[in-house]
């Protein structure tokens, strides 16, 4: 029994059918072969297609992404104001215990009026312990956003514990007051020992202080503008 052979495959000669495009006849084109009228047809879908591409599928391609990247922003943004709203009520009540916090080291601010009193709660502080003030001078204010800094330099001499126990009831007191720069050394002629500090209070501005802040603080931005 013979083995089935393949069939064999017809040889093109592309010179040949070079020739037979050349010699098609462009006005009769029903008339052409088959293979160079698929061609053609090829060639008009391809071109219709980049056509349509360049004259309007492009520039509806480029709107697609843009108005796809706007709905990206705005899922975005929905869903941060969607966070927002649910958290809302804890963001109040955060807000509420700020505004409380802020209220109680507020008070413990004193007021102009008060900065007098202060100084001799910090003096008597020194006198109550038994200690020596060799110095006790308030430096120049420092004026912030709402309130100002005052130092009080202090030499004061006396007994380890008493030094250490006027420190404790200067921050004990019911203004906020720190000691800063605390230096101690010993005093051979007394017998003690000396402690040189800066003592730092603060007081709150008053409408009229803050009224002048703001207005020389607009007047500084507004004269940065024009530079």
């Amino acid at each position: 029994m013979k083995k089935p052979t393949m069939p064999a495959v017809p040889k093109v000669s592309f010179s040949e059918f070079v020739e037979e495009i050349r010699s098609l006849d462009p006005k009769d084109i029903g008339t052409w072969p088959l293979l160079p009228r698929l061609l053609v047809l090829i060639a008009v879908f391809v071109a219709l297609l980049g056509g349509a591409w360049w004259f309007d599928w492009k520039d509806q391609l480029q709107e697609l992404e843009s108005k796809q990247n706007q709905e990206t922003r705005l899922k975005s943004e929905y869903l941060d104001k969607k966070q927002q709203v649910v958290n809302l009520e804890e963001h109040r009540k955060q807000l509420a215990e700020i505004d409380k916090m802020f209220g109680t080291v507020l008070r413990q601010l004193p007021s102009k009026a008060e900065m007098d009193s202060l100084l001799v709660d910090i003096n008597q502080s020194g006198l109550g312990r038994g200690l020596q003030f060799e110095l006790f001078k308030p430096g120049r204010e420092t004026i912030r956003d709402f309130y100002a800094e005052l130092p009080v330099t202090l030499k004061v001499s006396g007994t380890y514990h008493d030094l250490g126990a006027f420190a404790a009831d200067v921050s004990s007191l019911p203004r906020i007051v720190y000691l800063t720069n605390v230096t101690v050394a010993p005093n051979k002629a007394a017998g003690l020992l000396t402690m040189d500090a800066t003592a730092m209070t603060y007081r709150y501005l008053d409408e009229e202080e803050q009224a002048a802040q703001r207005k020389a603080k607009a007047a500084s931005q507004a004269k940065g503008a024009k530079k």
